[in-house]
């Protein structure tokens, strides 16, 4: 089912040829395959993949690379960012799992929500959003998720100071229970 990039002009021909499916470079890990597209074709492929048989989105994450800055895995042509959106999808028909690894800058943290192709996403995206403050446009509701409405930041960002959560004790005699 893949397709290789046949583009040979003569500043190319010593680069190597990159793998590609729908367009979009391929990847193999752990072997399963990656794809890695631009975010302008992100929600096309994933629509393609659902017509293909991937029809369930196993879960979707988001990554801060700041402490990463070169991480292998990535396919020629694709320029590593701070942030990665991770999301796999499985095809139980012909039992096949595909992850899609997007790419995303620090200063322009928005990718297009997959709410409408896979609504089951919707709270992943909300999480990703409330812990890495990347935006899903299109999302219904990225209202916070895991943290309270007045947090300020993001806190599985790498340069979020650390301990910030205060600890709070209540005294087990305070409610009228005896000590242990």
């Amino acid at each position: 089912m893949s397709e290789v990039d046949t583009t040979d002009t003569p500043a190319e021909a010593s680069e190597p040829r990159v793998e590609l499916r729908h367009g979009v470079p391929v990847t193999e890990s752990h072997g399963q395959e990656v794809l890695h597209p631009a975010r302008g074709e992100y929600v096309g492929l994933v629509e393609r993949l659902r017509s293909e048989g991937y029809w369930v989105a196993v879960d979707l994450c988001g990554v801060d690379h700041l402490t990463n800055p070169g991480r292998r895995g990535l396919p020629a042509g694709v320029e590593p960012e701070r942030f990665e959106v991770v999301v796999n999808l499985l095809d139980h028909r012909n039992r096949r799992r595909t992850r899609i690894r997007l790419q995303v800058p620090e200063d322009d943290a928005v990718v297009p929500s997959l709410f409408e192709v896979h609504p089951g996403l919707e709270a992943s995206e909300r999480e990703t959003h409330d812990l890495l403050g990347i935006v899903f446009s299109g999302h219904p509701d990225l209202s916070r998720i895991l943290l309270p409405d007045d947090w300020v930041g993001h806190p599985l960002r790498k340069d979020e100071s650390v301990g910030r959560i205060p600890v709070q004790f209540k005294d087990p005699t305070a409610s009228g229970g005896a000590r242990p």
